[in-house]
């Protein structure tokens, strides 16, 4: 298999493992089967403890699976909408909103996965291994295609983290919690704080809006 661009070796392999435990899980649960860790190791291809260096526990697994499979689709239908589009400011609003609805309509699920995510504490995994939202990742370098190249890496990643900041379970349950936002105003935030992000990176890189898409405001 390929590597990502721009992600080393080791980390593309991790994503690509990751990626096929959940996938396995994924399909599994699709047959109307609670499979085992036993079951999901054998369906990706993979030992029980790399299943466990993922994922401590079953229940994590589970949730994870189950939402790829609500999740699978939603988000890559709006950005395939845009392929042709190199505005990278409006690619990313774009995906905000996306994710935001998406999540916003799995939110018990995300709160559940946190939860656990919380809890496993110290596992074993490599500590520059994420404990997930490699989905959520995916989608914002996807929003950002037009950037690499553009951006020298580091500016690049330091974008891609930032956007994980301010898009997600996190973001919407500081919106909900901190601040007692409705879904509708919580999604004007993560969208304002996404955009607001590219434009200073943007404007530190000393890119101009016609290199970077046309970047207008909403």
């Amino acid at each position: 298999m390929t590597e990502t661009p721009g992600e080393p070796g080791r980390a593309a392999q991790r994503r690509r493992t990751r990626k096929a435990i959940v996938a396995a899980a994924a399909g599994l649960l699709a047959q109307g089967r609670t499979p085992s860790v036993n079951e999901v190791a054998e369906a990706a291809e993979v030992s029980r403890r790399t299943v466990y260096m993922y994922f401590p526990t079953l229940e994590q697994l589970l949730i994870d699976a189950a939402l790829l499979s609500v999740t699978r689709d939603t988000v890559d239908a709006a950005l395939d909408a845009l392929q042709d589009d190199d505005d990278v400011e409006r690619r990313v609003e774009t995906m905000a909103r996306a994710v935001h609805r998406l999540f916003a309509e799995t939110e018990q699920q995300g709160r559940t996965l946190l939860r656990l995510t919380v809890e496993s504490g110290g596992s074993d995994r490599p500590p520059d291994q994420p404990v997930r939202g490699y989905r959520r990742v995916e989608w914002i370098e996807r929003a950002l295609a037009p950037l690499r190249g553009r951006l020298d890496a580091a500016r690049f990643e330091r974008l891609v983290s930032g956007l994980a900041m301010v898009i997600g379970w996190e973001a919407l349950i500081v919106e909900r919690d901190v601040r007692a936002l409705s879904l509708d105003e919580a999604e004007e935030i993560s969208v304002w704080a996404a955009r607001a992000l590219v434009r200073a990176t943007l404007s530190e890189a000393g890119l101009t809006p016609d290199l970077a898409g046309r970047q207008t405001g909403r």
